[in-house]
Protein backbone atom coordinates (compact mmCIF):
# COMPACT_ATOMS: atom_id res chain seq x y z
CA UNK A 1 0.00 0.00 0.00
CA UNK A 2 1.15 3.13 -1.02
CA UNK A 3 1.61 6.38 1.74
CA UNK A 4 0.32 9.76 1.15
CA UNK A 5 4.40 10.86 0.05
CA UNK A 6 3.75 8.50 -2.17
CA UNK A 7 0.76 9.32 -3.36
CA UNK A 8 2.20 13.33 -3.79
CA UNK A 9 5.29 11.99 -5.65
CA UNK A 10 3.51 9.86 -7.98
CA UNK A 11 0.93 12.98 -8.34
CA UNK A 12 -1.92 10.81 -7.91
CA UNK A 13 -3.15 14.09 -5.16
CA UNK A 14 -3.46 17.34 -5.54
CA UNK A 15 -4.58 20.23 -3.26
CA UNK A 16 -7.95 21.69 -4.59
CA UNK A 17 -10.25 24.66 -3.32
CA UNK A 18 -13.26 23.18 -1.29
CA UNK A 19 -16.34 23.32 -3.43
CA UNK A 20 -19.58 22.63 -1.75
CA UNK A 21 -21.50 21.96 -4.43
CA UNK A 22 -19.10 19.02 -5.66
CA UNK A 23 -19.44 17.53 -2.31
CA UNK A 24 -23.30 17.57 -2.33
CA UNK A 25 -23.50 16.10 -5.84
CA UNK A 26 -20.86 13.18 -4.75
CA UNK A 27 -23.36 12.44 -1.95
CA UNK A 28 -25.82 12.71 -3.93
CA UNK A 29 -24.61 10.34 -6.87
CA UNK A 30 -23.17 8.04 -4.09
CA UNK A 31 -26.85 8.12 -2.17
CA UNK A 32 -28.43 7.23 -5.76
CA UNK A 33 -26.15 3.98 -6.08
CA UNK A 34 -27.24 2.88 -3.06
CA UNK A 35 -30.88 3.17 -4.57
CA UNK A 36 -29.96 1.42 -7.38
CA UNK A 37 -28.59 -1.55 -5.10
CA UNK A 38 -31.47 -1.82 -3.14
CA UNK A 39 -33.68 -1.91 -6.17
CA UNK A 40 -31.00 -4.61 -7.87
CA UNK A 41 -32.05 -8.35 -6.34
CA UNK A 42 -29.25 -10.37 -5.43
CA UNK A 43 -28.58 -13.58 -7.61
CA UNK A 44 -25.23 -15.38 -8.88
CA UNK A 45 -25.26 -13.05 -11.67
CA UNK A 46 -25.77 -9.32 -10.15
CA UNK A 47 -23.70 -10.09 -7.01
CA UNK A 48 -20.20 -9.01 -7.85
CA UNK A 49 -21.78 -6.13 -9.65
CA UNK A 50 -24.12 -4.98 -6.23
CA UNK A 51 -20.56 -5.01 -4.42
CA UNK A 52 -18.83 -2.91 -6.90
CA UNK A 53 -21.84 -0.38 -7.19
CA UNK A 54 -21.92 -0.09 -2.89
CA UNK A 55 -17.67 -0.01 -3.03
CA UNK A 56 -18.50 3.20 -5.93
CA UNK A 57 -20.53 4.78 -3.53
CA UNK A 58 -18.35 4.64 -0.69
CA UNK A 59 -15.74 5.63 -3.15
CA UNK A 60 -17.83 8.74 -3.68
CA UNK A 61 -18.30 9.22 0.19
CA UNK A 62 -14.51 9.46 0.15
CA UNK A 63 -13.68 11.34 -2.55
CA UNK A 64 -16.69 14.28 -1.16
CA UNK A 65 -14.34 13.46 2.44
CA UNK A 66 -10.99 14.36 0.50
CA UNK A 67 -12.20 17.77 -1.04
CA UNK A 68 -13.92 18.60 1.97
CA UNK A 69 -10.16 18.81 3.24
CA UNK A 70 -8.54 20.37 0.29
CA UNK A 71 -7.46 17.55 -1.94
CA UNK A 72 -8.39 15.47 -5.07
CA UNK A 73 -7.14 12.31 -4.93
CA UNK A 74 -6.81 10.56 -8.33
CA UNK A 75 -5.84 6.84 -7.19
CA UNK A 76 -8.58 4.52 -5.43
CA UNK A 77 -5.21 3.51 -3.54
CA UNK A 78 -4.23 6.63 -1.88
CA UNK A 79 -7.80 7.00 -0.62
CA UNK A 80 -6.20 4.30 1.85
CA UNK A 81 -3.24 6.92 2.43
CA UNK A 82 -5.51 9.72 2.59
CA UNK A 83 -7.79 7.81 6.10
CA UNK A 84 -4.56 6.56 7.38
CA UNK A 85 -2.51 9.66 7.33
CA UNK A 86 -4.74 12.87 7.05
CA UNK A 87 -8.06 11.16 9.05
CA UNK A 88 -5.56 9.70 11.16
CA UNK A 89 -7.29 6.28 11.15
CA UNK A 90 -6.25 3.26 10.61
CA UNK A 91 -8.53 1.29 11.34
CA UNK A 92 -10.54 2.74 8.49
CA UNK A 93 -7.91 2.86 6.07
CA UNK A 94 -7.56 -1.34 6.31
CA UNK A 95 -10.85 -1.64 5.79
CA UNK A 96 -11.21 0.42 2.62
CA UNK A 97 -8.05 -1.52 1.60
CA UNK A 98 -9.73 -4.54 1.58
CA UNK A 99 -12.31 -3.64 -0.15
CA UNK A 100 -10.67 -1.99 -2.72
CA UNK A 101 -8.95 -5.08 -3.29
CA UNK A 102 -12.29 -6.65 -3.68
CA UNK A 103 -13.53 -4.76 -6.20
CA UNK A 104 -10.12 -4.88 -8.42
CA UNK A 105 -10.30 -8.66 -8.31
CA UNK A 106 -14.05 -8.30 -9.68
CA UNK A 107 -13.15 -4.76 -12.14
CA UNK A 108 -9.46 -6.38 -13.52
CA UNK A 109 -9.46 -10.02 -13.20
CA UNK A 110 -12.94 -11.14 -13.59
CA UNK A 111 -13.40 -12.62 -10.27
CA UNK A 112 -16.95 -13.40 -8.90
CA UNK A 113 -17.98 -13.34 -5.42
CA UNK A 114 -20.92 -15.54 -4.31
CA UNK A 115 -23.59 -14.36 -3.08
CA UNK A 116 -23.36 -15.24 0.22
CA UNK A 117 -20.14 -13.53 0.80
CA UNK A 118 -21.51 -10.75 -1.46
CA UNK A 119 -24.20 -10.13 1.33
CA UNK A 120 -21.63 -9.67 4.29
CA UNK A 121 -19.37 -7.31 1.90
CA UNK A 122 -22.05 -4.93 0.66
CA UNK A 123 -23.66 -4.67 4.09
CA UNK A 124 -20.10 -3.95 5.76
CA UNK A 125 -18.77 -1.55 2.99
CA UNK A 126 -22.27 0.29 3.52
CA UNK A 127 -21.50 0.25 7.24
CA UNK A 128 -18.00 1.88 6.29
CA UNK A 129 -19.70 3.89 4.25
CA UNK A 130 -21.64 5.70 6.65
CA UNK A 131 -18.72 5.90 9.20
CA UNK A 132 -17.34 7.73 6.62
CA UNK A 133 -20.05 9.84 5.73
CA UNK A 134 -20.25 10.93 9.85
CA UNK A 135 -16.64 12.69 8.80
CA UNK A 136 -18.48 14.56 6.52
Amino acid sequence: MMDWSDCIHKRFIKETRIDKNLINSLIKSSENKLKSNERLEIDEFTASTKVSIVYDSLREILEALAIKKGYKIYSHECFSAFLEEICKNKSLSLEFDKFRKIRNAINYYGEDVPVGEAKFIIKDVILLRKKILNML
